[in-house]
């Protein structure tokens, strides 16, 4: 495989030489066998990024953890005092705590990472003079790349051609503002940033169009070379991770206080140093939490796995807890409310009605005159000469096609150019021979900010079509046709008329229009258009609402979440498909149009984005002030977008989701998340997916905690009172890691929880023991201590052996878990409405039932195995041993029942 050199004089040289030395041509591009000869040279176009850290490293750094410290240094003293046995095993514990994290984060860092990967960037490119829309790493030197506004450039291209081409270059040169384009050659010592004909590789094109050949793939571009200096790595930092960090931070300090403090008091009641020692020590290792880190990092891997089965692709790993905390959703109408599959309904042209008949895209179907009592169908031949421009402006003006596969009819390219392509085709013209009769010679195309598409066609007399918003074209027309296609004077009223019932229909309307030129004129640009139009028609075409995303937008709003419509369509075709959808507010289906907004100050913005429900003809500046209106007001705000202007709205947005089929490549570099089947219904699947991700953390949090609490308490009071330790720092370091994780992991796997969607949303804000989070640990703290104490004294009267003691208190415990485990679980839910006939069965939970299997075969090995005996200092217990440890799962069902009223494991967490 060669390797490209990275010649700097690519803008130096004229576009001819540079297409000669790459052995291209500008209008049919490289053929099948270029393509497959420069593979094997260049290989693929991706970029090698800089190998993030070491395996070794990433290793070593999973025990730079504040209470990973107090296990290290306890070891140490151990061994100094040579108990060379209880520091190997202090040791080892934290050796497999840091194995535990390495191999979970290397799993969620790879799970990311494919996913990621599996949303791949496409281009356009011209190979034996057909366009073809291919996969960005298929790019080869010689290659013709055709760029587009809200295109990723995929390569380092010379540009050969530039229509107001803008691209926005910050990510290599700094520079804020995009570039304007040319394709004249420069001085050789032009600096990169000048380099005005060159567009590179992961830039972003934010407006017009042009045509460029490749002149550097992979690490060959100037992006390329940065990359060498950039790891290849994902950042699992998210809002709960820190504050577990902040967390641990706080109790290491208490626990150092803690420990201190039961040495100090226990050598001034007479207690040798070395016990008052390990009574600290085992303080210490019983408040730590040990298997929380690696509990929260698989859950949240768990989560994202789970997005992505249900077509939403995370991104940004903090999305996943951001989507439980939502409480609006702001969405485009065509694609993610809509089936984005437009059938034309409703034609006015030339101060006439037509109805069309047939849906989909296939040329099934009849256009009838509505005006006539006879309705009769109309043909090619036969098409009135208004409602012929009108149909034939929307069939040039036009860069998408028709494919027909099988029986099925399909678009390639916009949604709303096939259903126009399929309406006249219905009314017997044809797109081929439309395009062959009268070839395109230029083209403007749609921009956001102007509203409208425009070509110019050679023809008899030249003409420049146009379609777009009405808004946009009214303005610039003077003129109408009538019915018999005679020039007449404008009646603006009429037709603002006809859209508005058309609109109120729900029907998305499109104006169309037209403008005769010289045969002089070769080219178009916006002042060729800005007046002296004359107007052909309007068409009015149907997008149902998708019935799954009706359905999804009654679900978040039972789960207290607000959906708002922020659409480019007319406000009253908005506010039809919201009434269908139920998008409204107490109030009703409440819309305001672009213009209004537009003559809002800040505060009345503020108030109209929290009243409306419906946004309509909004600019792309506006979608980002509602978005910083809505969070003004603390909303948790997601919002979708698939333009290159919808990028601001989505990185100010706390959940950016961008369009994963029909998105723009800067609108997906600005998310957070994807959606694969850009459908809003996956939105509120994504919702409901982050609200049981925390959830299921909150479940492992209650279950985890309390367990330091007991062994804490016990701990202290029995150094205080100067008794014997009931458990020992290396029973208690089995405990918390071992039979914890055993028992806590299945946690992550839990289903959402019944009644999940119909609570308000969380707050983001809320630490991570809440109140009510804190009694319920408080609680079953408490109910360990008085278990694990009181058996431990019991069990040491009554057989005279500490060891015995011990291992029946421990044993205890974990029987009295496994109540506890079973009581916060879905499992247990689904017990108790079994029991009060409110379920017909019990639902399998085979993932729970695994962990508590596990953790017994566990805990019969800590106990009965010599070995074990030997490194814990436990002792093996009888069958009337064993029934007695059994006991204490009675008494913890009433203070299961106790802890989930005060704070129930499947409701909000929200304190009231």
């Amino acid at each position: 495989m060669l390797v490209q050199s990275r010649s700097h004089s690519h803008h130096a040289s004229t576009s001819q030489e540079i297409i000669e030395s790459l052995g291209s041509r500008a209008e049919s591009g490289l053929t099948a066998e270029d393509v497959a000869q420069r593979y094997e040279q260049y290989g693929w176009n991706e970029l090698q990024l800089k190998p993030g850290k070491p395996a070794w490293l990433r290793f070593l750094l999973q025990f730079n953890q504040p209470l990973l410290y107090i296990l290290i240094l306890a070891g140490a003293v151990k061994a100094f005092l040579g108990s060379w046995t209880n520091a190997w095993v202090i040791w080892g514990v934290t050796l497999i705590n840091a194995i535990i994290g390495y191999v979970q984060e290397a799993k969620a860092e790879g799970a990311i990472a494919s996913l990621a990967k599996a949303v791949t960037t496409e281009t356009t490119v011209l190979r034996e003079g057909q366009p073809l829309r291919i996969p960005s790493r298929d790019l080869v030197p010689g290659d013709i790349v055709m760029l587009a506004s809200g295109d990723k450039v995929p390569a380092d291209l010379r540009l050969l051609r530039s229509r107001n081409l803008q691209i926005d270059e910050s990510a290599l040169t700094g520079e804020s503002v995009p570039v304007e384009k040319s394709v004249q050659e420069l001085p050789e010592d032009t600096p990169l940033a000048e380099r005005c004909n060159m567009a590179y590789a992961g830039s972003f094109v934010t407006f017009g169009q042009g045509q460029g050949i490749v002149v550097a793939t992979a690490n060959a571009t100037e992006m390329g070379q940065i990359s060498r200096s950039m790891e290849n790595s994902v950042n699992l930092s998210t809002p709960l991770t820190r504050k577990f960090e902040k967390f641990s931070r706080t109790l290491l300090y208490v626990i150092l206080v803690l420990a201190a403090f039961t040495f100090v008091v226990g050598l001034g009641r007479g207690g040798s140093w070395i016990d008052m020692f390990e009574a600290a020590v085992a303080l210490a290792v019983s408040a730590i939490p040990e298997g929380l880190p690696a509990v929260v990092t698989i859950t949240l891997a768990i989560g994202v796995n789970r997005m992505a089965k249900r077509n939403a692709i995370i991104r940004k790993l903090p999305a996943v807890e951001a989507l439980g905390s939502a409480t609006v959703v702001c969405s485009d109408k065509t694609g993610t409310l809509t089936e984005n599959q437009m059938t034309v309904q409703v034609i006015y042209a030339g101060g006439q009605h037509y109805s069309v008949s047939g849906g989909g895209y296939g040329p099934n179907g009849n256009i009838t005159h509505a005006d006539n009592a006879q309705e009769s169908m109309l043909d090619a031949a036969e098409l009135p000469p208004t409602l012929a421009q009108c149909l034939i402006s929307g069939i040039l003006c036009n860069d998408s096609q028709l494919k027909q596969t099988g029986a099925d009819w399909g678009v390639v390219g916009d949604p709303t150019e096939g259903a126009l392509i399929a309406v006249a085709e219905k009314a017997g013209l044809s797109q081929a021979g439309l395009a062959s009769a009268t070839p395109r010679m230029d083209a403007i195309p749609f921009e956001s900010e102007y509203q409208y598409m425009a070509t110019l066609h050679d023809a008899q007399p030249r003409m420049i079509y146009v379609k777009g918003s009405v808004e946009a074209l009214l303005r610039r027309c003077t003129q109408m046709l009538d019915a018999q296609g005679q020039a007449i004077a404008l009646d603006a009223d009429r037709i603002k008329r006809e859209v508005d019932e058309m609109a109120g229909q729900g029907l998305r309307v499109l104006a169309f229009a037209q403008k005769s030129v010289t045969v002089q004129q070769h080219a178009i640009d916006h002042e060729d258009i800005a007046t002296d139009l004359v107007f052909l028609g309007l068409q009015g075409m149907i997008d149902p609402p998708r019935p799954e995303a009706i359905a999804a937008v009654h679900a978040c709003q039972s789960a207290g979440i607000q959906v708002k419509m922020i659409t480019g369509d007319h406000i009253a075709t908005a506010q039809a498909i919201a009434q269908r959808m139920g998008i409204q507010t107490k109030s009703g289906v409440v819309a305001f149009a672009g213009q209004q907004l537009a003559q809002m100050n800040e505060s009345e913005i503020r108030n109209a984005a929290i009243e409306g429900s419906v946004f309509a003809r909004v600019a792309p500046a506006q979608k980002l002030q509602l978005v910083e209106a809505l969070q003004d007001k603390g909303n948790i705000v997601a919002m979708t977008g698939d333009g290159v202007n919808d990028a601001p709205a989505l990185k100010q947005a706390d959940i950016g989701i961008a369009m994963g089929k029909g998105g723009t490549e800067v609108a997906r570099e600005s998310a957070a998340m994807l959606l694969t089947d850009d459908n809003f219904a996956s939105i509120e699947a994504a919702v409901e997916e982050g609200r049981t991700v925390y959830q299921n953390l909150r479940k492992a949090i209650a279950f985890l905690l309390p367990v330091n609490g007991g062994e804490s308490m016990t701990i202290l009071i029995s150094a205080l009172l100067a008794r014997a330790l009931p458990i020992l720092s290396l029973q208690v370091l089995w405990l918390n890691m071992i039979n914890s994780i055993s028992m806590t992991v299945p946690l992550a796997f839990e289903p959402k929880s019944q009644g999940l969607m119909q609570q308000p949303p969380r707050n983001p804000n809320e630490p991570l023991l809440t109140p009510r989070l804190f009694r319920r640990i408080l609680v079953v703290s408490v109910f360990n201590w008085i278990l694990i104490f009181g058996l431990f004294e019991w069990a040491q009267a009554t057989t005279g052996d500490i060891a015995v003691a011990r291992t029946m208190a421990i044993q205890a415990l974990v029987a009295a878990r496994i109540v506890y485990l079973i009581s916060i679980s879905q499992l247990g839910a689904n017990i108790g409405q079994f029991i009060l006939g409110r379920r017909k069965a019990i639902a399998n939970a085979p993932i729970l039932l695994l962990g508590i299997a596990a953790a017994i075969i566990l805990q019969v090995l800590f106990s009965q195995w010599s070995v074990m005996n030997t490194l814990f200092e436990t002792a093996p217990l009888t069958w009337n041993q064993w029934l007695i440890c059994l006991l204490p799962m009675l008494p913890m069902i009433p203070t299961a029942l106790w802890a989930n009223k005060i704070d129930p494991p499947r409701a909000s967490s929200t304190d009231g």
